[in-house]
């Protein structure tokens, strides 16, 4: 499990002082001013769903939305504690991803928001110690979320509580869509070897029934921002060049000289690459980013 940068306490109280002087008759409020409910994800992958389902009864700000940024090095802002103190649905992954929304949400004292924590609401356990909290690619998991999201809209906002209920059905048609497409990929692929440079996809890989091969010291170190000793690089490094792997799913957003070296040896064994990120690309939404990662797997598998 990887522990996010963590925010600044003090930097933020001091800026937050400034930030809220002046709003704090607003802070606690349900509302963002044009009759809609305020709600505060702390990545854009969750922002994303709580637009399709909330429609224009909510207002959805994303703490982390920058598809070039790097998740590991964010830090939150003054903007950001102001966005939290006003929101009436604050919405964060868990589990160690995102701990600067517990920093927050501390901060937001006046606050009266319905805190969703997915990893929570998943009911995911950890495997010898270590949870993998990329939750977003376990689809059962997404499904949790938006349940608790419609309830948590319907009590905010009663009067749009059909509006909600109808946009959840619709999602969760799409979402059974997806997992139809990996239950395939899993009758056609099952127990074939795929690499990682981190368990960010693992949840979707395991639903097909692909093996991670990927030597678990080796993409322990990335995930922790450790550096990768010479005998687990090329531990790491002969699973493509013995053609051990159909393929490799590499963390687009978070790169270094190891993960550079494993890129390279995937390409150089003709062993197709599959680019995962851990926030939705520009453009996209959640449902067709992951049919896109669906997609590319199971191109990659077919090869």
């Amino acid at each position: 499990m990887k522990t996010r940068s963590l925010v600044s306490v003090l930097a933020i109280a001091a800026a937050s002082v400034v930030a809220l002087a002046g709003c704090s008759s607003s802070a606690g409020s349900s509302g963002s001013g044009d009759g809609t409910v305020r709600v505060v994800a702390s990545t854009n992958v969750y922002g994303d769903i709580a637009e399709k389902i909330g429609g224009d009864a909510v207002s959805v700000t994303s703490l982390m939305s920058d598809p070039a940024q790097d998740p590991h090095s964010f830090e939150a802002s003054a903007q950001n504690q102001l966005a939290v103190s006003k929101a009436r649905i604050v919405v964060e992954n868990g589990g160690g991803y995102d701990d600067f929304m517990q920093t927050l949400l501390k901060g937001a004292k006046n606050s009266d928001a319905t805190v969703l924590n997915v990893v929570d609401l998943s009911g995911l356990k950890p495997t010898d110690g270590q949870l993998n909290e990329h939750v977003w690619y376990d689809f059962p998991t997404v499904q949790k979320f938006v349940d608790a999201l419609t309830s948590a809209l319907s009590k905010a906002e009663p009067a749009h509580k059909a509006d909600f209920e109808k946009n959840a059905e619709a999602f969760g048609k799409q979402l059974s869509g997806l997992e139809a497409s990996a239950a395939k990929l899993k009758t056609e692929h099952s127990g074939q070897g795929v690499a990682i440079t981190e368990p960010v996809p693992l949840y979707l890989l395991d639903s097909m029934g692909l093996v991670n091969k990927t030597p678990e010291r080796f993409s322990e170190a990335i995930e922790q921002e450790n550096d990768v000793s010479p005998v687990v690089l090329k531990e790491t490094l002969a699973i493509f060049s013995g053609h051990e792997v159909k393929l490799l799913a590499y963390n687009e957003q978070t790169t270094g000289a190891e993960t550079e070296r494993v890129l390279s040896a995937a390409k150089q064994a003709g062993i197709p690459v599959v680019p995962v990120t851990e926030t939705l690309p520009a453009g996209k939404h959640y449902i067709d980013w992951m049919q896109g990662n669906v997609d590319a797997i199971g191109k990659a598998l077919s090869k």
